[in-house]
């Protein structure tokens, strides 16, 4: 069985289940088990988000022997969910289908508000900037990243990941009014990778650096050579992209509520 799970992750240690009982996949699988019953759940997630960090369709994959149709699925774990997780949708996969493994790329998206003061209804679900950002500047920089690089200087020390070279097929970036929005799809992404890359174009884009920097940066392969990583704050998982025989769906209504 998959699900599409949406949270907000301002209240839990991450997605990955830690003893402390306080993360995103440890509510998810006492839910599934309550609804279950009689089976103990475990599920597997197409990309681990950090504390802080937000879901708007992570996909998991669960085995299970029970016999229930998809709405049963969704409100019935919902049930058992606090009131900032909730499944999505629901569907049954055939064996061969792995969340993590199946998927072709990744999306994330990362918001940003450019204000002179902090903020206050959007605290912890957007990135904070009291200093104007230089669009122009961001986006010649931001074309340094696309394509297939070696993306070390931008690898949290705790990375577990068995390569540093990853793929980035989009980088696009846009306004509307306060709100800035930073849009990431690749193959993989590195342990917090997108915070760092998103403190290297803040720096360009306020003017701490030119926008030939971020080359020098991707070029060092050295964490020194980066910004320092940006706030979790703003940053969403939109999911993964998967080919179109799994006939799984591509996004969840919270789609919509993301600004721009």
């Amino acid at each position: 069985m998959a699900l599409g799970v949406s949270y907000l992750g301002q209240h839990y240690h991450g997605w990955q289940s830690q003893p402390s009982g306080r993360t995103v996949q440890d509510h998810l699988d006492r839910a599934l088990s309550a609804f279950a019953a009689s089976e103990t759940i475990h599920t597997l997630c197409a990309g681990r988000t950090d504390s802080g960090v937000h879901g708007l369709m992570q996909v998991v994959h669960f085995d299970t022997t029970l016999q229930r149709p998809p709405m049963s699925w969704m409100r019935g774990s919902n049930r058992f969910l606090p009131a900032d997780i909730a499944v999505q949708w629901a569907q049954a996969v055939p064996d061969s289908f792995h969340c993590r493994a199946s998927a072709r790329r990744r999306r994330y998206a990362y918001i940003v508000m450019e204000s002179a003061m902090r903020p206050s209804l959007e605290a912890g679900r957007v990135g904070w900037v009291f200093q104007a950002l230089d669009g122009a500047a961001m986006q010649s920089a931001a074309q340094a990243l696309l394509g297939e690089h070696d993306f070390s200087s931008f690898r949290s020390s705790e990375c577990q990941a068995d390569s540093p070279v990853k793929t980035l097929f989009k980088v696009d970036i846009s306004r509307k009014g306060a709100y800035w929005r930073f849009d990431f799809e690749g193959n993989a992404f590195l342990h917090h990778m997108i915070r760092n890359i998103m403190g290297c174009l803040i720096a360009i884009g306020q003017g701490r650096q030119a926008p030939a920097w971020m080359t020098e940066v991707i070029a060092a392969r050295n964490r020194d050579a980066a910004a320092p990583t940006f706030a979790p704050d703003g940053l969403y998982f939109l999911g993964p992209v998967y080919d179109p025989h799994w006939g799984l769906p591509e996004r969840t209504p919270a789609f919509d509520w993301l600004p721009l």
